[in-house]
């Protein structure tokens, strides 16, 4: 027998309580017969205005990531997405792999879907993408890793605009135009836009300045959720998010 309304693939997703847009990107994105299941990682809504604060921030996301993972696993997914950016991205490629190698020890095997691993799938989804400009939330010790990762992979980051919003809730309050311009500033010289933060609102804004910057734009919470699809087997496209879901 199989789940009645998760009949294709029934997601676990993990993300900070704070978050409040990655649940609704990924539902937007959902296909037919797919079901989002959210546990989520406690943390306070801590004011974020330093580098030291910052990684307050994040080892509080550390400190209890992995009991979500445990309440997340109890409903038997058929693959866990971590609906969290910057741990994904910390300490470079080497830092990315051993956090997935300890989250596939956690989930017993379950594939784990990470935003680092994805986005880095979506550029070579499109091709041809050697010099990146970046969008982040963070602090810049947030977005010194985040350039750290992608230069691992052998990107060339040629901008990067790290919006320091005032605490993990606030991320989520950034407006459409700021996010637009971001995207804008950080678009001059580069083949490709990525977007890092999953709080950030910036799955629809990616899919109109994709059209209007004519260059891809890669938002991080798009470029997780279709890699998951893709990495289960399932092809599904789908327009308003731009050509990553609708061509790839």
């Amino acid at each position: 027998m199989t789940d009645s309304l998760g009949y294709r693939m029934k997601f676990a997703v993990i993300a900070p309580s704070t978050n409040t847009s990655v649940q609704p990107e990924y539902d937007d994105m959902r296909p037919r017969g797919v079901t989002n299941h959210f546990a989520r990682i406690s943390i306070p809504d801590t004011k974020v205005d330093s580098d030291e604060t910052f990684m307050i921030m994040l080892n509080n996301i550390r400190n209890a990531t992995m009991d979500t993972v445990d309440v997340a696993m109890s409903m038997d997914p058929g693959c866990l997405i971590m609906g969290m950016s910057a741990e994904t991205f910390w300490d470079g490629a080497e830092g990315a792999e051993r956090l997935h190698e300890k989250m596939l020890e956690r989930t017993g095997g379950v594939p784990v879907i990470m935003g680092s691993h994805a986005v880095d799938a979506a550029i070579k989804a499109y091709g041809n993408i050697k010099r990146i400009g970046i969008v982040t939330p963070y602090a810049p010790v947030g977005d010194e890793n985040v350039k750290r990762f992608f230069e691992d992979q052998g990107y060339d980051v040629v901008h990067i605009k790290g919006l320091k919003s005032p605490s993990p809730m606030l991320i989520a309050h950034e407006p459409p135009k700021k996010l637009r311009d971001a995207a804008i500033e950080v678009s001059k010289d580069v083949d490709a836009i990525i977007q890092c933060g999953t709080n950030l609102a910036f799955a629809h804004v990616a899919a109109m300045a994709e059209f209007w910057l004519d260059k891809p734009v890669i938002a991080i919470n798009t470029a997780t959720y279709w890699h998951a699809l893709r990495s289960m087997g399932i092809k599904d496209q789908k327009e308003g998010f731009g050509r990553l879901l609708s061509d790839f």
